[in-house]
């Protein structure tokens, strides 16, 4: 686990470095504030595109070499935004990254439940889960000081922070799967699901496969959806320290409740928990939605609890599905891995462009409503395929004793 945090801590931070530094960079380059977020843009589409090849990936040439390869195409390349003019070479340096990008997302979770005891693989993710948030918090608003300051040449020189992690990935290559704990609580699907019956079974009973995960990735889809258009829209239409409070709340809750429910679910199990997770993100937007309809410091505070409740749903969500999706998946969880991670990409980017425009058209309230709305939708189908794991763990119970 060592290893794996490491891994996420300097891949994530040569990603978030160049995250909000790279449009402005681009503007100074003579772009035009209209394709200012193209780079960003295409190398979150390359992203998505690769990530649905990369279990393909792991199983024809195995997880070191493809890591190493995903290491040096996140890094390698980031020095080359420093040549030529114009936005040409930086979309085909977004490009390679993305493709590193994708490699990274993917396989790091996946490994970190492949490392760890199946009674721990809430905390696993709940520590990868906070190994990524660090690099976002700092590194963020470092790479855009740094450019506005014409300093982007330190911002691309850190970009190769993924290139230091090679020598790591030596320790997570080939390493055999712990063994399950017998005496693993009957609620802790995400560690005994997988082991107590065969993955056929499971597949057939919580949410028949392909159809279970979709519906458990559906509600990470619309949880990072009005996620990615909160951060996006809500310092244009509330801009002050209020909006950036808001977004550090947001930021700093989501990282630790993450993490800290990953350490419940090990205990607890994943079903009851998920349910809460989606309430704290419809409480979270509607007190965000009567924030902005408010004036003065009613408002503002309204902005930042509201902000604060929706970053502890957030991520409670973003660790549980993923435990879901692990368990429901049996020998395929490099798809799920994959499924996973394209979603939250895809929602991300998809609510940037939905919430905005929405707002731009009525209002932040209405845009925040529409989120709202798409949650409670995804909830009913996500919340029935917990429960039937659930139900398939406790039934094994018996089995497994005898």
């Amino acid at each position: 686990m060592r290893s794996i945090v490491i891994l996420a801590a300097l891949g994530f931070l040569s990603f978030f470095v160049t995250l909000s530094s790279l449009p402005v960079y681009a503007v100074g380059r003579g772009a035009s504030e209209a394709l200012a977020g193209l780079a960003t843009s295409v190398m979150l589409v390359s992203t998505v595109v690769c990530q649905l090849t990369v279990p393909m990936l792991l199983r024809r040439f195995g997880t070191g070499p493809v890591m190493c390869v995903g290491l040096i195409a996140l890094g390698a390349p980031t020095p080359a935004l420093l040549l030529g003019t114009g936005i040409t070479p930086l979309l085909a340096v977004s490009v390679v990254r993305g493709l590193g990008f994708a490699i990274l997302t993917v396989t790091l979770p996946l490994v970190a439940t492949e490392v760890s005891p199946r009674e721990r693989h809430g905390a696993a993710i709940g520590l990868y889960g906070l190994a990524i948030a660090v690099p976002q918090l700092v590194m963020v608003p470092v790479g855009l000081a740094l450019t506005e300051a014409g300093g982007f040449e330190w911002v691309a020189w850190l970009g190769i922070a993924p290139l230091l992690a090679l020598p790591f990935v030596r320790q997570l290559a080939g390493r055999p799967r712990p063994p399950a704990v017998k005496d693993a609580s009957a609620e802790d699907i995400g560690d005994t699901v997988e082991t107590a019956v065969p993955s056929t079974t499971v597949q057939q009973q919580t949410g028949r496969g392909v159809p279970g995960l979709a519906s458990v990735t559906a509600v990470l889809l619309t949880s990072t959806l009005a996620g990615g258009g909160i951060l996006t829209i809500l310092p244009v239409q509330r801009p002050g320290a209020s909006a950036a409070w808001a977004l550090v709340a947001f930021g700093i809750t989501a990282a630790l409740v993450r993490w800290a429910v990953g350490l419940m679910a090990d205990r607890r199990g994943t079903r009851s928990l998920l349910g809460w997770g989606i309430v704290g993100n419809v409480i979270g937007l509607a007190v965000v939605a009567c924030g902005a309809t408010s004036a003065g410091l009613t408002g503002d505070v309204l902005v930042v609890l509201g902000a604060f409740i929706f970053g502890c749903g957030y991520g409670a969500v973003q660790n549980l599905t993923l435990l879901i999706g692990f368990a429901i998946a049996g020998e395929q969880r490099a798809r799920a891995s994959a499924v996973w991670n394209a979603s939250f990409d895809l929602g991300t980017a998809i609510g940037a462009l939905l919430v905005g425009s929405v707002a731009a058209w009525a209002s932040l309230p209405l845009a925040v409503l529409v989120c709202i709305a798409l949650i409670a939708a995804s909830a009913v189908p996500g919340l029935r395929v917990a429960r039937l794991a659930a139900q398939d763990e406790t039934r094994a119970r018996p089995e497994r004793a005898s």
